[in-house]
């Protein structure tokens, strides 16, 4: 097997933008209406002022990085039955240290490597609980919380633990960190249950590592620095705003702008028909965005699973490979057919090339959250640009991410086409309020006619044994469905779509006194779902937080 590079080549730190004075030229078109309930005129700037500068933050090293060698000989000899078991390891001494005495011993007769490692890492605790017997599904939602908080305010030396200042909750399962997208959902159920002293204390936390290494990284590891997820940020303020009052919109303004200058790195100095980073600029001027990683090399959390996708995909650099598979890491569907070229294997991704409906209809959001909390300021210039923004990124949307088949989807930027794959991302326009009313109830019709099964929406129209496509379901979609649906004045298919999951999660919850990361939706409810690179995780949090909600839209008093 032949190991690839690891160097980080010009990644050694994270560019973080900042706003300044500067022209953002885009082609003038005419106005449309766009979604902006939480400002009261729609103002129109002809110009903009993302900057590309970059202000370097350092990056602590990932275990690639500290171990280099004996890294790759860990995760190649499959000494952990999980990827990510290694890299949560914690080392007890210095990896200088440790990396001296592997080269030291590793040819030595009898040298064995599984006891070296035994020897010299502490591995990540177990994280499974026990709950108390005859809960109801409400009440072992609220016993839960407690038991996936994490106070991380010190990691030991050389972790890949990234500390933050106050409390959050995990997935659950393998899943030992915050994560970003995820702790939206998650929110949601702790404001039902009471926790609005969590949500504070998750937005204080996104808002710490903002402004240390300018975005919220996929979760707080060292090895997810390299990248973000689907930038919910916007929304989890207006989540505490709806509670707290419009103080909040303020407070955290200066980092809502840091992460939109984070996603928009490139915008002005990015040529027609080119990308730079998360920005693609296409040939007639228009400005939208993708996902993307800074690294090129093997996740370390899959080191052994990427390199063997990277041999599979003949005619292509590995490093390529590398990158898209970390890029469809940032979307959060890690992986679907969505980011497939031939819609059907893992080898043939392309995310890179993919502008995504989901993306940037946050983006949407954020531009105009951005606005509403400059309004709030009574920066007034602030407002004008940002409602810009938003009504450019509208038109694109609109223009480019509409199927003429009758729904919203991903567009293909190299290729120059739309991506002919349906998924629940189609209802992120609807949830945002950028779809166009017309084009929302087309949607909302191909969402009944090819999404919704018995146990709520398919993921995708395709089987691959990936865990984000058919036959498998996941709450988040959901409740973005039902935002979505209902915004546009469709509640009678968010209904179905509501109830038909909840009873998918009720039977599991039934059956197995437990609560799971996806459930399989088609078929007769044949409980929690599969696919992927590792198995069904329990918890689950953001599960947890959407099940609260349909129980309070849907349920029976539970």
């Amino acid at each position: 097997m032949s190991i690839p590079s690891l160097s980080r080549s010009s990644a050694a730190s994270n560019p973080h933008l900042s706003l300044s004075p500067k022209q953002y030229f885009m082609p003038q078109r005419s106005p449309i209406a766009i979604g902006v309930a939480c400002i009261a005129t729609l103002v129109f700037a002809s110009a903009s002022c993302l900057a590309d500068t970059q202000v370097g933050a350092p990056l602590p090293p990932a275990p690639d990085i500290l171990y280099g060698d004996l890294f790759v000989a860990v995760q190649t000899a499959q000494i952990f039955d999980d990827q990510k078991t290694f890299v949560d390891a914690t080392p007890n001494g210095s990896p200088a240290a440790i990396v001296q005495l592997y080269e030291a011993q590793k040819n030595q007769p009898g040298f064995s490597l599984k006891s070296f490692v035994n020897q010299y890492f502490t591995p990540p605790p177990d994280q499974s609980i026990t709950p108390p017997p005859n809960q109801s599904l409400r009440e072992h939602i609220d016993w839960l919380w407690s038991g996936l908080t994490r106070t991380t305010t010190s990691a030991p030396d050389y972790s890949s633990l990234i500390p933050m200042p106050k409390p959050y909750v995990v997935p659950g399962g393998r899943f030992r960190e915050g994560y970003y997208w995820d702790t939206y959902f998650t929110m949601l159920g702790l404001q039902e249950s009471g926790r609005e002293d969590l949500v504070d204390d998750m937005l204080d936390n996104f808002a710490y590592m903002i402004d240390t290494y300018g975005h919220i990284p996929n979760g707080n590891r060292t090895y997810y620095l390299s990248r973000s997820q689907p930038p919910f940020y916007s929304y989890m303020v207006e989540l505490a705003a709806q509670k707290e009052g419009n103080t909040v919109y303020q407070k955290y303004l200066p980092e809502l702008r840091k992460e939109y200058a984070y996603w928009m790195q490139g915008a002005t100095s990015t040529p027609r028909g080119g990308a730079t980073r998360n920005v693609v600029v296409l040939k007639d001027g228009t400005v939208l965005n993708r996902y993307w990683d800074e690294l090129d090399t093997p996740r370390n959390e899959s080191y052994l699973e990427d390199v063997q996708t990277a041999q599979q995909a003949s005619g292509r650099p590995a490093n390529q490979v590398y990158r898209d598979l970390r890029a469809t890491a940032e979307s959060g569907w890690d992986f679907s057919s969505r980011w497939f070229g031939d819609n059907q294997t893992l080898a043939t991704v392309r995310t890179t090339s993919i502008i995504p409906v989901d993306l940037n209809s946050l983006l949407f959001h954020l531009e105009t959250t951005i606005a509403r909390g400059c309004s709030v300021t009574r920066d007034f210039s602030c407002v004008a640009q940002f409602i810009g923004y938003a009504a450019r990124r509208a038109e694109g949307i609109n223009h480019y991410l509409w199927n003429n088949k009758g729904y919203y989807g991903d567009y293909d930027w190299q290729l120059g086409r739309a991506r002919d794959n349906q998924t629940p991302a189609m209802l992120y326009p609807l949830m945002a309020g950028v779809a166009w009313p017309d084009r929302a109830w087309k949607t909302a019709q191909t969402v009944q006619n090819v999404l919704l099964k018995q146990g709520g929406l398919a993921t995708s129209i395709y089987d691959t044994t990936q865990q984000w496509d058919a036959p498998n379901g996941w709450a988040p979609l959901h409740w973005i469905a039902i935002q979505g649906l209902k915004r546009y004045g469709r509640a009678d298919l968010a209904k179905p779509i509501g109830t038909r999951f909840l009873a998918d999660v009720e039977n599991v919850y039934n059956t197995q006194q437990k609560l799971v990361e996806k459930y399989v939706v088609e078929g007769a409810g044949e409980g929690g779902g599969g696919g992927g690179e590792y198995p069904l995780q329990d918890g689950f949090g953001w599960t947890n937080g959407v099940t609260l909600m349909l129980l309070d839209l849907y349920g029976n008093g539970q």
